[in-house]
């Protein structure tokens, strides 16, 4: 990534409406909390939200729109695009062949697993060779992005997720906590199992699945385990649901099949919850066996029962597993340090932080 030899008055963010499920919503949202558009002339244009197809069509065209007043106002501008598995590769492509043709340097931030499955058309891998930067959450996208665009400017920045103050964890309730979409990639009935055989021995555990997705499949399956009673729905909860649930759970459970570096891990590590989870995608670059975790082989349902055992009933090991996670995490994704890297980026490629680091995004009627 070269700097530029010009400089910027705006840049145009492109992602997930406010609010929406997954990690884009999430990582921009912590961009708000934590002072990013306030240091930088930023305009936020959501493209895609949880509302169907038609409120999404009707998303991608306004923010077209607005993409067009602001490059008329401008002339030029940098756009940071963030782009998921779940996303829509054909919309996707469209903004980002939109903004390399008016000239604006492009970064693409890339978020969770499966992209090489959804986004690995020759297209796409075109566009990403135009891009002036390509932003990976861990290191294990890193090969596959190098697959698809041989020399890409890559830079590692996981989501910026706060810690949490120290807690004790020895009076918290035998409580495991799931945070993640609800379906069988995520190794959710694996746990349901496991809890199943925990509770012969512990039998106040109680399971918490904070998400969306297959929440009748799985409520029928605990159902079929006998534990009903001890599995509880919240649906998907928003950042202070997340810190009151945090700041309960005894254990962060999360068996995936597959991941890249998961956002609810990362809340976890921050608040001092110990995991266990599966050394898939980047989790093993944050999380060392017996250190600051647990780690769990997908669908080995048997250790996966016996580590939530373990740190059910050694509160302290769990306590010596949250404190270390808790660091890693300070380590790793404060603020300061994801924020600094993307401001570094910024900075390089030309955008200029006005003294007056509050201005208002630009009046797009007036433009129009």
């Amino acid at each position: 990534m070269k700097p530029e030899s010009s400089s910027f008055a705006r840049l145009i963010m492109l992602g997930a409406e406010h609010e929406t499920r997954g990690s884009i919503a999430a990582v921009v949202d912590a961009y708000r909390t934590h002072g990013l558009f306030q240091r930088w002339p930023i305009d936020y244009l959501p493209i895609h939200g949880a509302r169907g197809a038609g409120h999404n069509a009707a998303l991608a065209l306004g923010a077209a729109r607005r993409f067009a007043l602001l490059l008329a106002r401008h002339r030029r501008a940098i756009v940071h695009m963030h782009v998921s598995a779940r996303g829509n590769p054909l919309r996707d492509a469209a903004f980002m062949a939109a903004a390399l043709a008016a000239r604006c340097p492009l970064i693409v931030q890339l978020h969770g697993a499966g992209l090489e499955r959804s986004h690995g058309n020759a297209f796409l891998g075109r566009l990403l060779a135009s891009a002036a930067c390509v932003l990976i959450p861990c290191e294990s996208l890193r090969p596959w992005v190098r697959s698809v665009v041989r020399g890409a400017h890559t830079e590692c920045l996981p989501a910026p997720v706060a810690s949490a103050p120290p807690s004790s964890h020895e009076t918290r309730p035998n409580l495991i906590l799931f945070l993640g979409r609800l379906e069988a990639a995520k190794g959710i009935f694996d746990l349901l199992e496991a809890v199943a055989a925990v509770r012969a021995t512990i039998p106040d555990v109680r399971l918490v699945c904070a998400g969306d997705g297959e929440r009748i499949a799985v409520a029928r399956y605990a159902e079929r385990l006998g534990i009903a009673d001890a599995v509880k729905f919240t649906g998907w909860v928003g950042p202070s649901g997340k810190r009151a649930l945090l700041e309960t759970a005894a254990v962060f459970a999360l068996p995936s099949y597959d991941e890249a570096l998961p956002v609810g891990l990362c809340e976890a590590m921050a608040a001092g919850v110990p995991p266990v989870v599966s050394p898939v995608g980047g989790i093993t670059e944050v999380v060392a066996d017996g250190v600051s975790g647990l780690l769990v082989a997908p669908g080995d349902k048997a250790s996966l029962e016996r580590n939530l055992r373990r740190l059910l009933t050694d509160r302290a090991l769990g306590a010596r597993l949250g404190i270390a996670a808790r660091e890693t995490a300070r380590l790793r994704f404060a603020p300061e340090r994801t924020l600094g890297r993307l401001e570094e980026i910024y900075a390089a490629l030309g955008l200029q932080s006005a003294p007056d680091a509050m201005a208002r995004p630009a009046d797009l009627r007036q433009a129009a």
